[in-house]
Protein backbone atom coordinates (compact mmCIF):
# COMPACT_ATOMS: atom_id res chain seq x y z
CA UNK A 1 0.00 0.00 0.00
CA UNK A 2 2.87 2.17 0.77
CA UNK A 3 3.86 2.60 -2.57
CA UNK A 4 1.41 3.54 -4.04
CA UNK A 5 0.86 6.84 -1.36
CA UNK A 6 2.59 8.95 -3.39
CA UNK A 7 -0.08 8.26 -6.39
CA UNK A 8 -3.04 9.10 -4.13
CA UNK A 9 -1.23 12.34 -2.40
CA UNK A 10 -3.69 14.33 -4.92
CA UNK A 11 -5.92 12.66 -7.26
CA UNK A 12 -8.81 14.19 -9.20
CA UNK A 13 -11.78 12.57 -9.23
CA UNK A 14 -12.19 11.17 -12.26
CA UNK A 15 -14.90 9.42 -12.55
CA UNK A 16 -17.03 12.49 -13.42
CA UNK A 17 -20.91 11.15 -12.05
CA UNK A 18 -23.57 12.52 -13.67
CA UNK A 19 -24.65 15.61 -11.30
CA UNK A 20 -21.28 16.14 -9.55
CA UNK A 21 -20.79 19.92 -8.88
CA UNK A 22 -17.03 19.60 -8.76
CA UNK A 23 -14.17 17.66 -9.38
CA UNK A 24 -12.56 16.38 -5.83
CA UNK A 25 -9.22 16.26 -4.87
CA UNK A 26 -8.02 13.36 -2.29
CA UNK A 27 -5.24 14.52 -0.35
CA UNK A 28 -3.91 12.11 1.69
CA UNK A 29 -1.94 13.10 4.62
CA UNK A 30 1.15 11.25 4.37
CA UNK A 31 2.74 8.90 7.05
CA UNK A 32 4.70 10.46 9.89
CA UNK A 33 7.02 8.88 12.23
CA UNK A 34 5.24 10.38 15.34
CA UNK A 35 2.45 7.55 13.92
CA UNK A 36 4.90 4.63 14.28
CA UNK A 37 5.25 5.57 17.99
CA UNK A 38 2.51 6.25 19.29
CA UNK A 39 0.95 3.14 17.86
CA UNK A 40 3.87 0.93 19.75
CA UNK A 41 3.61 3.01 23.00
CA UNK A 42 0.20 2.51 23.38
CA UNK A 43 -0.34 -0.76 21.78
CA UNK A 44 -2.86 0.76 19.04
CA UNK A 45 -3.68 -0.47 15.35
CA UNK A 46 -1.59 2.00 13.31
CA UNK A 47 -4.25 3.02 11.39
CA UNK A 48 -5.47 4.65 14.63
CA UNK A 49 -2.21 6.41 15.39
CA UNK A 50 -1.98 8.09 11.83
CA UNK A 51 -5.76 9.82 12.63
CA UNK A 52 -4.46 10.62 15.90
CA UNK A 53 -1.34 12.25 14.56
CA UNK A 54 -3.18 13.99 12.10
CA UNK A 55 -5.09 15.85 14.61
CA UNK A 56 -1.84 17.27 16.46
CA UNK A 57 -2.10 14.50 18.78
CA UNK A 58 2.00 14.10 18.55
CA UNK A 59 2.99 12.29 22.37
CA UNK A 60 1.69 9.03 24.25
CA UNK A 61 0.12 11.06 26.94
CA UNK A 62 -1.59 13.32 24.72
CA UNK A 63 -3.13 10.21 22.80
CA UNK A 64 -3.92 8.84 26.42
CA UNK A 65 -6.18 11.88 27.42
CA UNK A 66 -7.72 12.00 24.09
CA UNK A 67 -8.73 8.39 24.32
CA UNK A 68 -8.80 7.96 28.04
CA UNK A 69 -9.59 11.35 29.12
CA UNK A 70 -12.14 12.74 32.08
CA UNK A 71 -13.28 15.47 33.95
CA UNK A 72 -9.70 16.09 35.31
CA UNK A 73 -8.92 17.50 31.86
CA UNK A 74 -10.50 20.50 32.97
CA UNK A 75 -8.75 23.44 33.44
CA UNK A 76 -8.92 25.89 36.25
CA UNK A 77 -11.32 28.92 35.62
CA UNK A 78 -9.59 31.52 36.56
CA UNK A 79 -6.90 30.80 33.97
CA UNK A 80 -9.72 33.47 31.85
CA UNK A 81 -8.66 36.66 32.61
CA UNK A 82 -11.47 38.46 34.76
CA UNK A 83 -12.92 35.59 35.64
CA UNK A 84 -12.02 36.62 39.60
CA UNK A 85 -13.96 39.74 39.33
CA UNK A 86 -16.78 37.88 37.65
CA UNK A 87 -17.33 35.70 40.48
CA UNK A 88 -16.63 37.93 43.21
CA UNK A 89 -19.44 40.60 41.57
CA UNK A 90 -21.75 37.90 41.34
CA UNK A 91 -21.37 36.63 44.81
CA UNK A 92 -21.90 39.42 45.98
CA UNK A 93 -25.16 40.35 43.82
CA UNK A 94 -26.31 36.60 45.51
CA UNK A 95 -25.41 37.73 49.31
CA UNK A 96 -27.25 41.14 48.92
CA UNK A 97 -30.49 39.92 46.80
CA UNK A 98 -29.41 41.78 44.34
CA UNK A 99 -31.26 41.18 40.74
CA UNK A 100 -29.63 39.60 38.12
CA UNK A 101 -30.06 39.97 34.44
CA UNK A 102 -29.32 37.39 32.13
CA UNK A 103 -28.89 38.76 28.80
CA UNK A 104 -29.02 36.11 26.26
CA UNK A 105 -29.30 35.30 21.92
CA UNK A 106 -31.42 33.51 20.38
CA UNK A 107 -29.69 30.56 18.78
CA UNK A 108 -29.02 27.06 20.44
CA UNK A 109 -25.79 28.86 21.86
CA UNK A 110 -27.58 31.67 23.56
CA UNK A 111 -30.80 29.98 24.00
CA UNK A 112 -29.00 26.71 26.67
CA UNK A 113 -25.94 29.25 27.85
CA UNK A 114 -29.40 31.46 29.56
CA UNK A 115 -31.20 27.97 30.91
CA UNK A 116 -27.84 27.09 32.51
CA UNK A 117 -26.71 30.27 33.71
CA UNK A 118 -30.34 30.88 34.77
CA UNK A 119 -30.37 27.69 36.87
CA UNK A 120 -27.10 27.74 38.14
CA UNK A 121 -27.75 30.88 39.80
CA UNK A 122 -31.72 29.49 41.13
CA UNK A 123 -29.54 27.15 42.85
CA UNK A 124 -27.16 29.60 44.62
CA UNK A 125 -30.20 31.37 46.22
CA UNK A 126 -29.64 34.18 43.38
CA UNK A 127 -32.96 36.37 42.31
CA UNK A 128 -32.17 36.31 38.22
CA UNK A 129 -34.80 36.79 35.42
CA UNK A 130 -33.30 36.52 31.72
CA UNK A 131 -33.90 38.35 28.39
CA UNK A 132 -33.56 37.75 25.39
CA UNK A 133 -34.10 39.95 22.29
CA UNK A 134 -36.05 38.44 19.14
CA UNK A 135 -34.13 37.66 16.09
CA UNK A 136 -36.84 39.00 13.71
CA UNK A 137 -37.84 42.04 15.23
CA UNK A 138 -34.70 42.92 17.34
CA UNK A 139 -31.56 41.61 15.65
CA UNK A 140 -28.36 39.98 17.18
CA UNK A 141 -26.99 41.41 20.50
CA UNK A 142 -27.02 44.32 23.22
CA UNK A 143 -28.03 47.48 21.72
CA UNK A 144 -28.08 50.95 23.75
CA UNK A 145 -31.43 51.08 23.78
CA UNK A 146 -31.64 47.71 25.50
CA UNK A 147 -30.52 49.59 28.85
CA UNK A 148 -34.20 50.35 29.58
CA UNK A 149 -34.76 46.02 30.25
CA UNK A 150 -32.50 46.11 33.68
CA UNK A 151 -34.13 49.66 34.79
CA UNK A 152 -37.68 48.49 33.92
CA UNK A 153 -36.95 45.20 35.48
CA UNK A 154 -35.58 46.33 38.42
CA UNK A 155 -31.85 44.68 38.19
CA UNK A 156 -28.64 45.82 39.49
CA UNK A 157 -26.15 43.64 37.72
CA UNK A 158 -26.85 42.13 33.77
CA UNK A 159 -24.89 39.04 32.71
CA UNK A 160 -25.03 38.54 29.42
CA UNK A 161 -24.23 34.96 27.36
CA UNK A 162 -23.06 34.91 23.96
CA UNK A 163 -23.06 38.07 23.06
CA UNK A 164 -21.84 41.31 24.47
CA UNK A 165 -17.96 41.55 23.93
CA UNK A 166 -19.46 44.55 21.69
CA UNK A 167 -21.41 46.18 23.45
CA UNK A 168 -19.69 49.32 24.34
CA UNK A 169 -22.70 51.38 24.67
CA UNK A 170 -24.62 49.26 26.86
CA UNK A 171 -22.70 48.86 29.12
CA UNK A 172 -21.81 52.65 29.28
CA UNK A 173 -24.85 53.23 29.59
CA UNK A 174 -26.25 51.16 32.04
CA UNK A 175 -22.86 52.24 34.08
CA UNK A 176 -24.68 55.40 34.51
CA UNK A 177 -27.99 54.01 35.76
CA UNK A 178 -25.96 52.29 38.52
CA UNK A 179 -26.29 49.01 36.46
CA UNK A 180 -23.17 46.41 36.29
CA UNK A 181 -22.63 44.80 33.07
CA UNK A 182 -20.33 40.85 33.00
CA UNK A 183 -19.83 40.11 29.82
CA UNK A 184 -19.46 36.30 29.24
CA UNK A 185 -19.12 36.02 25.30
CA UNK A 186 -16.57 34.20 22.11
CA UNK A 187 -16.99 35.95 19.48
CA UNK A 188 -14.16 38.41 18.63
CA UNK A 189 -13.56 41.82 20.40
CA UNK A 190 -14.48 44.90 18.40
CA UNK A 191 -11.68 47.63 18.06
CA UNK A 192 -12.74 48.73 22.01
CA UNK A 193 -13.63 46.48 24.99
CA UNK A 194 -17.12 47.37 27.12
CA UNK A 195 -15.78 49.28 30.28
CA UNK A 196 -17.40 46.17 32.65
CA UNK A 197 -17.17 44.52 35.72
CA UNK A 198 -15.33 41.52 33.42
CA UNK A 199 -15.43 40.70 30.26
CA UNK A 200 -15.16 36.47 29.95
CA UNK A 201 -13.82 36.10 26.46
CA UNK A 202 -11.57 33.18 25.52
CA UNK A 203 -10.74 35.34 21.70
CA UNK A 204 -10.05 38.24 24.02
CA UNK A 205 -6.08 39.28 22.89
CA UNK A 206 -5.31 38.89 26.35
CA UNK A 207 -7.47 36.13 27.86
CA UNK A 208 -4.40 34.40 28.81
CA UNK A 209 -7.19 31.04 28.44
CA UNK A 210 -5.46 27.55 27.34
CA UNK A 211 -9.23 27.18 25.24
CA UNK A 212 -9.85 29.90 22.41
CA UNK A 213 -12.35 27.86 20.93
CA UNK A 214 -14.94 27.21 23.85
CA UNK A 215 -18.62 28.03 22.29
CA UNK A 216 -20.61 30.27 24.45
CA UNK A 217 -21.85 27.87 26.64
CA UNK A 218 -18.57 26.59 27.56
CA UNK A 219 -17.69 29.55 28.80
CA UNK A 220 -20.58 30.42 30.59
CA UNK A 221 -19.91 26.66 32.27
CA UNK A 222 -16.59 28.06 33.20
CA UNK A 223 -17.97 31.03 34.96
CA UNK A 224 -20.85 28.40 36.45
CA UNK A 225 -17.75 25.96 37.39
CA UNK A 226 -15.90 28.54 39.76
CA UNK A 227 -19.27 30.06 41.31
CA UNK A 228 -20.27 26.44 42.11
CA UNK A 229 -16.46 25.06 43.35
CA UNK A 230 -16.77 28.49 45.93
CA UNK A 231 -19.72 27.33 46.78
CA UNK A 232 -18.20 23.60 47.73
CA UNK A 233 -20.76 22.47 45.21
CA UNK A 234 -18.52 21.50 42.24
CA UNK A 235 -19.70 17.65 42.56
CA UNK A 236 -22.99 19.53 40.81
CA UNK A 237 -20.66 20.26 37.83
CA UNK A 238 -21.58 17.59 35.36
CA UNK A 239 -25.77 18.18 35.94
CA UNK A 240 -24.68 21.17 33.10
CA UNK A 241 -22.65 18.86 30.76
CA UNK A 242 -25.96 17.37 29.00
CA UNK A 243 -26.71 21.34 27.63
CA UNK A 244 -23.01 21.99 27.55
CA UNK A 245 -22.35 19.25 24.81
CA UNK A 246 -25.79 20.46 22.66
CA UNK A 247 -24.95 23.97 22.25
CA UNK A 248 -21.24 23.32 21.31
CA UNK A 249 -22.20 21.28 18.64
CA UNK A 250 -24.80 23.10 17.61
CA UNK A 251 -22.35 26.02 17.38
CA UNK A 252 -20.03 24.19 15.16
CA UNK A 253 -17.78 24.82 17.92
CA UNK A 254 -14.39 22.87 17.16
CA UNK A 255 -14.24 19.32 19.13
CA UNK A 256 -10.96 19.65 20.63
CA UNK A 257 -9.41 20.27 24.72
CA UNK A 258 -12.33 21.23 26.79
CA UNK A 259 -15.23 20.91 24.07
CA UNK A 260 -14.53 17.82 23.01
CA UNK A 261 -14.85 16.95 27.03
CA UNK A 262 -17.63 18.65 27.18
CA UNK A 263 -19.39 16.87 24.51
CA UNK A 264 -17.80 13.25 25.49
CA UNK A 265 -19.13 13.63 28.96
CA UNK A 266 -22.78 15.41 28.03
CA UNK A 267 -23.33 12.53 25.66
CA UNK A 268 -23.33 9.92 28.67
CA UNK A 269 -25.62 12.14 30.35
CA UNK A 270 -28.04 12.45 28.07
CA UNK A 271 -28.47 8.71 28.53
CA UNK A 272 -30.48 9.40 31.72
CA UNK A 273 -32.28 12.83 31.57
CA UNK A 274 -34.40 14.17 34.33
CA UNK A 275 -34.94 17.37 32.92
CA UNK A 276 -39.03 16.63 31.56
CA UNK A 277 -38.64 19.23 29.12
CA UNK A 278 -35.25 17.60 27.50
CA UNK A 279 -36.28 14.40 27.93
CA UNK A 280 -39.54 15.18 25.85
CA UNK A 281 -37.36 16.79 23.41
CA UNK A 282 -35.53 13.89 22.92
CA UNK A 283 -38.40 11.33 22.57
CA UNK A 284 -40.19 13.94 20.20
CA UNK A 285 -36.86 13.39 18.15
CA UNK A 286 -37.13 9.66 18.10
CA UNK A 287 -33.91 9.48 20.27
CA UNK A 288 -35.70 7.85 23.74
CA UNK A 289 -34.61 4.03 23.10
CA UNK A 290 -30.89 4.42 21.83
CA UNK A 291 -27.56 6.18 22.67
CA UNK A 292 -27.43 9.56 21.07
CA UNK A 293 -25.04 10.75 18.98
CA UNK A 294 -23.06 14.15 17.78
CA UNK A 295 -25.20 13.39 14.88
CA UNK A 296 -28.15 13.76 16.98
CA UNK A 297 -27.38 16.41 18.56
CA UNK A 298 -26.49 18.61 15.67
CA UNK A 299 -29.09 17.47 13.43
CA UNK A 300 -32.44 16.64 15.74
CA UNK A 301 -32.33 17.78 18.75
CA UNK A 302 -30.69 21.38 17.81
CA UNK A 303 -32.33 22.63 15.14
CA UNK A 304 -35.65 21.88 16.91
CA UNK A 305 -34.64 24.31 19.94
CA UNK A 306 -33.13 26.65 17.25
CA UNK A 307 -36.57 26.97 15.66
CA UNK A 308 -37.77 28.90 18.08
CA UNK A 309 -35.47 31.52 17.73
CA UNK A 310 -35.05 31.58 14.02
CA UNK A 311 -39.03 31.42 13.85
CA UNK A 312 -39.45 34.65 15.99
CA UNK A 313 -40.46 32.38 19.21
CA UNK A 314 -37.72 32.16 21.00
CA UNK A 315 -39.04 31.98 25.10
CA UNK A 316 -40.84 28.68 23.99
CA UNK A 317 -37.32 27.04 23.86
CA UNK A 318 -36.20 28.39 27.24
CA UNK A 319 -40.00 27.93 28.97
CA UNK A 320 -39.33 24.19 27.75
CA UNK A 321 -35.61 23.36 30.08
CA UNK A 322 -38.24 25.04 33.14
CA UNK A 323 -41.03 23.30 32.79
CA UNK A 324 -42.38 21.00 35.62
CA UNK A 325 -46.09 20.28 34.02
CA UNK A 326 -46.55 17.80 31.53
CA UNK A 327 -49.25 19.19 29.86
CA UNK A 328 -47.29 21.91 29.48
CA UNK A 329 -44.19 20.87 28.69
CA UNK A 330 -45.67 17.96 25.82
CA UNK A 331 -47.38 21.22 24.37
CA UNK A 332 -43.98 22.97 24.01
CA UNK A 333 -42.48 20.57 22.38
CA UNK A 334 -45.50 19.64 19.87
CA UNK A 335 -44.83 23.65 18.92
CA UNK A 336 -41.22 23.68 18.97
CA UNK A 337 -41.29 20.61 16.54
CA UNK A 338 -43.93 22.72 14.35
CA UNK A 339 -41.67 25.37 14.09
CA UNK A 340 -39.45 23.35 13.35
CA UNK A 341 -41.60 22.01 10.12
CA UNK A 342 -42.15 25.20 9.39
CA UNK A 343 -38.24 26.27 9.15
CA UNK A 344 -37.26 23.10 7.07
CA UNK A 345 -39.83 24.42 4.51
CA UNK A 346 -39.06 27.77 4.23
CA UNK A 347 -35.24 27.01 4.21
CA UNK A 348 -35.85 24.26 1.17
CA UNK A 349 -38.00 26.83 -0.71
CA UNK A 350 -35.20 30.15 -0.10
CA UNK A 351 -32.21 27.03 -0.79
CA UNK A 352 -34.36 26.47 -4.36
CA UNK A 353 -34.62 29.69 -5.33
CA UNK A 354 -30.73 30.72 -4.52
CA UNK A 355 -29.35 27.66 -6.31
CA UNK A 356 -31.51 28.83 -9.41
CA UNK A 357 -30.28 31.93 -9.58
CA UNK A 358 -26.15 31.10 -8.88
CA UNK A 359 -27.00 28.29 -11.86
CA UNK A 360 -29.09 30.16 -14.33
CA UNK A 361 -26.56 33.27 -14.03
CA UNK A 362 -23.49 31.56 -14.02
CA UNK A 363 -22.35 33.41 -10.60
CA UNK A 364 -20.68 30.57 -9.74
CA UNK A 365 -18.36 31.02 -12.24
CA UNK A 366 -18.05 34.70 -11.86
CA UNK A 367 -17.17 34.91 -8.45
CA UNK A 368 -15.45 33.78 -5.34
CA UNK A 369 -17.57 34.58 -3.04
CA UNK A 370 -21.78 34.64 -3.63
CA UNK A 371 -23.50 37.50 -2.58
CA UNK A 372 -27.40 37.25 -2.72
CA UNK A 373 -30.36 38.51 -1.08
CA UNK A 374 -34.28 38.95 -1.36
CA UNK A 375 -37.13 40.84 0.48
CA UNK A 376 -38.99 37.52 0.16
CA UNK A 377 -36.19 35.71 2.23
CA UNK A 378 -36.81 34.42 6.00
CA UNK A 379 -33.92 36.22 7.81
CA UNK A 380 -34.09 33.32 10.37
CA UNK A 381 -33.04 30.91 8.27
CA UNK A 382 -30.50 32.07 5.51
CA UNK A 383 -27.86 31.15 7.75
CA UNK A 384 -28.53 27.71 7.56
CA UNK A 385 -29.40 28.32 3.66
CA UNK A 386 -26.03 30.20 3.45
CA UNK A 387 -23.95 26.81 4.40
CA UNK A 388 -25.59 24.72 2.28
CA UNK A 389 -24.77 27.17 -0.62
CA UNK A 390 -21.15 26.72 0.42
CA UNK A 391 -21.41 22.78 0.70
CA UNK A 392 -23.13 22.87 -3.19
CA UNK A 393 -20.37 25.29 -4.83
CA UNK A 394 -17.71 24.99 -2.63
CA UNK A 395 -16.92 28.73 -1.50
CA UNK A 396 -18.05 31.37 1.07
CA UNK A 397 -21.63 32.60 0.35
CA UNK A 398 -23.35 35.61 2.15
CA UNK A 399 -27.32 35.35 2.28
CA UNK A 400 -29.19 38.71 2.88
CA UNK A 401 -32.77 39.20 3.93
CA UNK A 402 -34.21 43.12 3.26
CA UNK A 403 -36.76 44.43 4.96
CA UNK A 404 -37.57 48.22 5.81
CA UNK A 405 -34.63 49.45 3.68
CA UNK A 406 -32.23 47.42 6.02
CA UNK A 407 -30.51 44.27 4.64
CA UNK A 408 -29.47 42.05 7.15
CA UNK A 409 -26.93 39.23 5.93
CA UNK A 410 -25.49 36.19 7.35
CA UNK A 411 -22.64 34.32 5.86
CA UNK A 412 -20.46 30.47 6.14
CA UNK A 413 -17.28 29.85 4.41
CA UNK A 414 -15.36 26.74 3.57
CA UNK A 415 -12.33 25.79 5.96
CA UNK A 416 -9.81 27.87 3.79
CA UNK A 417 -11.22 31.43 3.88
CA UNK A 418 -11.58 32.96 6.64
CA UNK A 419 -14.98 35.21 5.85
CA UNK A 420 -14.76 37.42 9.20
CA UNK A 421 -11.20 38.59 7.56
CA UNK A 422 -12.99 39.65 4.90
CA UNK A 423 -15.63 41.53 6.85
CA UNK A 424 -13.21 43.36 9.10
CA UNK A 425 -11.58 45.03 5.19
CA UNK A 426 -15.30 46.04 4.28
CA UNK A 427 -16.08 47.22 8.15
CA UNK A 428 -17.03 50.69 6.68
CA UNK A 429 -20.16 49.62 4.86
CA UNK A 430 -21.75 47.92 7.49
CA UNK A 431 -23.97 49.53 10.57
CA UNK A 432 -22.95 45.95 12.63
CA UNK A 433 -21.30 42.88 11.67
CA UNK A 434 -19.07 39.98 13.57
CA UNK A 435 -19.04 36.38 14.27
CA UNK A 436 -16.32 33.61 13.97
CA UNK A 437 -14.09 32.82 11.40
CA UNK A 438 -16.45 31.09 9.30
CA UNK A 439 -19.99 32.59 10.35
CA UNK A 440 -20.71 36.10 9.97
CA UNK A 441 -23.56 38.40 10.49
CA UNK A 442 -23.42 41.37 9.21
CA UNK A 443 -26.22 44.48 8.61
CA UNK A 444 -26.19 47.40 6.16
CA UNK A 445 -28.46 49.69 4.16
CA UNK A 446 -30.11 47.83 1.03
CA UNK A 447 -28.81 50.39 -1.49
CA UNK A 448 -25.72 49.98 0.06
CA UNK A 449 -25.63 46.40 -1.16
CA UNK A 450 -23.90 46.81 -5.02
CA UNK A 451 -21.19 48.93 -3.06
CA UNK A 452 -20.55 46.20 -0.68
CA UNK A 453 -20.82 43.55 -3.11
CA UNK A 454 -18.33 45.16 -5.58
CA UNK A 455 -15.91 45.58 -2.83
CA UNK A 456 -16.38 42.13 -1.58
CA UNK A 457 -15.58 40.61 -4.59
CA UNK A 458 -12.68 42.71 -4.82
CA UNK A 459 -11.00 41.43 -1.91
CA UNK A 460 -12.23 37.83 -2.98
CA UNK A 461 -10.26 37.77 -6.50
CA UNK A 462 -7.29 39.40 -4.31
CA UNK A 463 -7.00 36.66 -1.60
CA UNK A 464 -8.80 33.61 -2.28
CA UNK A 465 -6.95 31.40 -4.61
CA UNK A 466 -8.19 28.66 -6.98
CA UNK A 467 -7.32 25.80 -4.86
CA UNK A 468 -8.76 27.92 -2.24
CA UNK A 469 -12.07 26.81 -4.16
CA UNK A 470 -10.87 23.28 -5.39
CA UNK A 471 -13.75 20.91 -3.32
CA UNK A 472 -11.07 18.50 -1.61
CA UNK A 473 -11.34 15.15 0.29
CA UNK A 474 -9.19 14.80 3.01
CA UNK A 475 -8.45 11.35 3.66
CA UNK A 476 -6.24 10.09 6.65
CA UNK A 477 -4.62 7.24 5.33
CA UNK A 478 -4.74 3.81 3.85
CA UNK A 479 -6.72 1.02 5.49
CA UNK A 480 -7.76 -2.76 3.99
CA UNK A 481 -10.92 -4.37 4.92
CA UNK A 482 -8.76 -7.35 6.76
CA UNK A 483 -7.62 -4.37 9.48
CA UNK A 484 -11.26 -3.99 10.86
CA UNK A 485 -11.59 -6.01 13.43
CA UNK A 486 -13.22 -6.12 17.03
CA UNK A 487 -9.59 -4.64 18.01
CA UNK A 488 -9.71 -1.81 15.69
CA UNK A 489 -12.95 -0.87 16.18
CA UNK A 490 -13.16 -0.88 19.94
CA UNK A 491 -10.31 1.50 19.84
CA UNK A 492 -12.07 3.55 16.51
CA UNK A 493 -15.04 4.16 18.92
CA UNK A 494 -12.51 6.12 21.44
CA UNK A 495 -11.93 8.96 18.76
CA UNK A 496 -15.61 10.01 18.74
CA UNK A 497 -17.35 12.55 19.23
CA UNK A 498 -16.45 13.59 16.13
CA UNK A 499 -16.88 17.10 14.47
CA UNK A 500 -15.33 20.40 13.41
CA UNK A 501 -11.43 20.24 14.51
CA UNK A 502 -11.72 16.43 14.92
CA UNK A 503 -13.92 15.14 11.98
CA UNK A 504 -14.50 11.36 11.37
CA UNK A 505 -11.99 9.61 10.18
CA UNK A 506 -12.02 8.57 6.57
CA UNK A 507 -9.54 5.67 5.27
CA UNK A 508 -8.96 4.90 1.48
CA UNK A 509 -8.97 1.36 0.41
CA UNK A 510 -7.91 0.82 -3.11
CA UNK A 511 -8.93 -2.39 -5.68
CA UNK A 512 -12.04 -2.75 -3.88
CA UNK A 513 -14.56 -5.15 -5.69
CA UNK A 514 -18.01 -4.20 -6.84
CA UNK A 515 -19.03 -7.39 -5.77
CA UNK A 516 -22.75 -6.83 -6.80
CA UNK A 517 -25.37 -4.74 -8.63
CA UNK A 518 -25.22 -1.43 -6.72
CA UNK A 519 -29.06 -0.35 -5.71
CA UNK A 520 -30.56 2.82 -5.19
CA UNK A 521 -32.01 3.38 -2.36
CA UNK A 522 -34.65 5.88 -1.82
CA UNK A 523 -34.20 7.37 -5.20
CA UNK A 524 -31.22 9.35 -3.23
CA UNK A 525 -28.77 7.04 -2.07
CA UNK A 526 -26.62 4.10 -3.61
CA UNK A 527 -25.76 0.86 -1.87
CA UNK A 528 -23.30 -1.69 -2.97
CA UNK A 529 -21.57 -4.64 -1.27
CA UNK A 530 -17.59 -4.13 -1.50
CA UNK A 531 -14.97 -6.78 -1.55
CA UNK A 532 -11.55 -6.46 -0.59
CA UNK A 533 -9.08 -9.59 0.40
CA UNK A 534 -11.55 -11.98 0.81
CA UNK A 535 -13.60 -9.98 2.81
CA UNK A 536 -17.13 -8.11 2.03
CA UNK A 537 -19.22 -5.14 3.58
CA UNK A 538 -21.52 -2.87 2.59
CA UNK A 539 -21.09 0.48 1.05
CA UNK A 540 -23.18 3.03 0.68
CA UNK A 541 -22.86 6.33 -0.54
CA UNK A 542 -25.44 8.84 1.09
CA UNK A 543 -27.18 11.21 -1.44
CA UNK A 544 -25.09 9.64 -4.11
CA UNK A 545 -27.71 8.07 -6.34
CA UNK A 546 -25.91 8.90 -9.05
CA UNK A 547 -23.02 6.65 -8.28
CA UNK A 548 -25.27 4.05 -10.18
CA UNK A 549 -23.76 5.24 -13.86
CA UNK A 550 -20.53 5.06 -12.58
CA UNK A 551 -20.46 1.13 -11.21
CA UNK A 552 -20.61 -2.26 -12.46
CA UNK A 553 -20.81 -5.40 -10.40
CA UNK A 554 -17.20 -7.10 -11.18
CA UNK A 555 -15.58 -3.48 -11.38
CA UNK A 556 -13.20 -2.38 -9.40
CA UNK A 557 -12.94 1.15 -7.39
CA UNK A 558 -10.65 3.02 -4.78
CA UNK A 559 -13.20 4.12 -2.39
CA UNK A 560 -12.91 6.85 0.41
CA UNK A 561 -14.73 6.42 2.83
CA UNK A 562 -15.59 6.36 6.76
CA UNK A 563 -16.45 3.76 9.17
CA UNK A 564 -20.69 3.28 10.22
CA UNK A 565 -21.80 0.56 13.20
CA UNK A 566 -25.50 -0.28 12.92
CA UNK A 567 -27.85 -2.17 15.11
CA UNK A 568 -30.11 -4.58 13.76
CA UNK A 569 -32.59 -6.85 15.34
CA UNK A 570 -29.53 -7.71 17.74
CA UNK A 571 -26.22 -7.65 15.76
CA UNK A 572 -23.95 -4.83 15.61
CA UNK A 573 -23.19 -4.63 12.03
CA UNK A 574 -19.97 -2.80 10.07
CA UNK A 575 -20.29 -0.72 6.42
CA UNK A 576 -18.76 1.63 4.68
CA UNK A 577 -19.83 5.32 4.25
CA UNK A 578 -18.43 6.39 0.84
CA UNK A 579 -17.94 9.64 0.74
CA UNK A 580 -16.42 9.26 -2.69
CA UNK A 581 -14.63 6.72 -5.20
CA UNK A 582 -12.64 6.26 -8.30
CA UNK A 583 -13.83 4.14 -11.29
Amino acid sequence: MAAVEPRLSRVPFYARVRGAMNAAAWVVSPPRPEADALAAALAIPPAIARVLVNRKVLTPDAARAFLHGGLEGLHDPYLMKDMDRAVERVAAAIERREKILVFGDYDVDGVLSTVMLKKALTSLGADVDHFIPERLTEGYGIKAEHVRVPVERGASLVISVDCGVKAVEFTAGAREKGIDVVVTDHHRPGEALPDAVAVLDPVRADAGYPDRGLAGVGVVFKLIQALLERAGRGAGLPHYMKLVAIGTVADVAELKGENRLFVKHGLKGLREVANPGLRGLIEACGLGRRDISEGDLGFRIGPRINAAGRMGMTDLAVRLFFSEDAAETADLVRKLDDLNSRRQRTEERIFAEACERVESRGLDRKYKCLVLGSAEWHRGVIGIVASKLKDRFHRPVILFAYDDGKAVGSGRSVSEVPLIDLLDACRGHFRSYGGHRLAVGCTLPVDGMPAFRADLNLLAEARISGDDLTRKVRIDGPLGFAEIDDRFLDVYARLAPFGVGNPKPLFVAEGVEVAGEPRVLKGKHVKFPARQDGRVLDALGWGKADWRHALRRGGRAALAFSLARDEYMGEVRTSLSVEDLRV
